[in-house]
């Protein structure tokens, strides 16, 4: 809602070639995320086999350190049209951050791809990793003044 009325406010300033720019730069930035609660290599080669040999798509450049994967993306409905696309992978704590961005394309494609993704790791390496709870944190131990609960007031009786 906030990108329309951006749009909107734009187009009302400067005219519509601008508010159009500005719409294509908004589509053009977006990307679908997944937390990926398996590890990076896991989540790594399943990616690259996904595009690869399910998608049977074209690997332009990939980077198994720097996390990113360049394909050539080719949809069914766009005929013989070619556009770039990008998967990348960032290692986090607990989970690796996974981003496909496919800019020529409308975001459901992204989504797809998305969703291929996380039924193949399933298939693949099963139920993910459950994340251990929090621990309990420690309970704090006697006062540093304080001895088996002996105050050391002074007692003037």
């Amino acid at each position: 809602m906030r990108r329309l009325a951006r749009i909107l406010i734009v187009a009302a300033l400067f005219g519509a070639p601008s508010a159009a720019l500005l719409a294509a730069s908004e589509i053009a930035q977006a990307s679908v995320a997944y937390q990926s609660p398996y590890t990076y290599e896991q989540t790594f080669g399943t990616t690259l086999r996904l595009i690869r040999v399910d998608l049977g798509l074209k690997v332009v450049e990939k980077d198994t350190e720097g996390g990113y994967v360049i394909f050539e993306y080719k949809s069914p409905e766009s005929g013989n049209r070619v556009s770039s696309g990008s998967v990348e992978l960032v290692r986090g704590i607990s989970h690796v951050h996974v981003a496909v961005q496919l800019p020529a394309m409308p975001n459901y494609h992204e989504q797809m791809v998305i969703d291929m993704l996380t039924k193949k790791l399933l298939s693949e390496h099963g139920e993910p990793p459950r994340a251990e709870p929090p621990k309990p944190a420690p309970r704090p131990g006697p006062d540093a003044g304080e001895v088996d609960g002996d105050d050391d007031r002074i007692n003037d009786d």
